[in-house]
């Protein structure tokens, strides 16, 4: 239900941007997590689809930037300055029980996952 793309490898200081299409509507709300090697998956953003309220994780705030396409049902995670610690697989989540922006960063809050997209940066 959930169709990822946009992953690759990069350079550091370098830039990605990732894509997701949800392939199902009533969402209200879409987020982005990630899991490196022999880590917990983590939260990295999250968008209220009515009104695109987000959220990000401190480790990518004001270098990550996350928004929506309504008509397209599709979120998207532009990555810039990009730093070897952002290598990753990159799953997108999608929420039709969220009403709070403080659920973002949960990960029980969401009901669907993408197949995941590997970005590796490279110093």
């Amino acid at each position: 239900q959930l169709q990822a793309s946009g992953g690759g490898s990069v350079q550091a200081g370098g830039s990605l941007r990732l894509s997701c299409t949800s392939s199902t509507g009533g969402l209200t709300a879409m987020g982005w997590f990630r899991q490196a090697p022999g880590q917990e998956r983590e939260f990295v953003a999250g968008l209220k689809w009515r009104n695109g309220y987000s959220v990000y994780a401190a480790s990518v705030k004001g270098r990550f930037t996350i928004s929506r396409d309504n008509a397209e049902n599709t979120v998207f995670l532009q990555m810039n300055g990009l730093k070897v610690e952002d290598t990753a697989v990159y799953y997108c989540a999608a929420g039709r029980r969220i009403d709070s922006g403080s659920y973002l960063s949960l990960r029980a809050s969401y009901d669907d996952w993408g197949q995941g997209t590997l970005v590796t940066v490279s110093s």
